[in-house]
C-alpha cells in the first residue's frame, strides 16, 4: 500500500507564516516612520517686545543659535504630538540675555516649552516674551 503525504498543508502553513511575518515587518516600519515624522528640524517662535508691543516671528533650526536683539536663542529639539484633535508642540529651548554681564546666570530660560500651555515652564523676562508656534 502506498502512503501519500499531505504536502499542501505544509505549503499553506509556510505561506501563512511568510505573510504573517511580512505584515508584522510592514507594521513595524510604518510605526518607526510615523514616530520620526513627529520630530521636526525647525521651530517657529514669536518674540514679543513688551516695550514696543511688536511681535517678530523667528525660525530656528535644531542646534542653531540665533541672536534676536538682546537675546540669544538656541533650539535643541522639537516634537509634534501624535494626536490630531488636540495638537501639542514641544521644544527644548535655551535663551540667554546678552545684556546680563553676570556669568552666574547663564540662561534666562533652559527647558521644554509647550505651545498649548506656556505657563507650565514660563519664560520670564522683563522686556521680551516668547511663544512656541510651530515645529516642522
Amino acid at each position: 500500500m502506498l502512503v501519500k503525504k499531505n504536502i499542501k498543508v505544509g505549503k499553506v502553513k509556510s505561506l501563512f507564516l511568510f505573510f504573517l511575518i511580512l505584515i508584522l515587518l510592514l507594521n513595524l516600519s510604518f510605526k518607526l516612520k510615523a514616530s520620526s515624522d513627529l520630530e521636526g528640524d525647525y521651530i517657529e517662535i514669536k518674540v514679543l517686545d513688551k516695550i514696543s508691543s511688536k511681535n517678530t516671528l523667528v525660525r530656528i533650526k535644531n542646534g542653531e543659535e540665533i541672536k534676536h536683539k538682546d537675546l540669544s536663542i538656541k533650539n535643541m529639539k522639537c516634537k509634534n504630538s501624535e494626536f490630531d484633535d488636540n495638537p501639542e508642540i514641544t521644544a527644548y529651548i535655551q535663551v540667554k540675555d546678552l545684556t546680563n554681564k553676570n556669568k552666574d546666570d547663564v540662561f534666562v530660560f533652559n527647558g521644554w516649552m509647550f505651545s498649548s500651555s506656556p505657563s507650565i515652564a514660563p519664560f520670564d523676562h522683563p522686556v521680551y516674551d516668547i511663544w512656541l508656534v510651530k515645529c516642522y
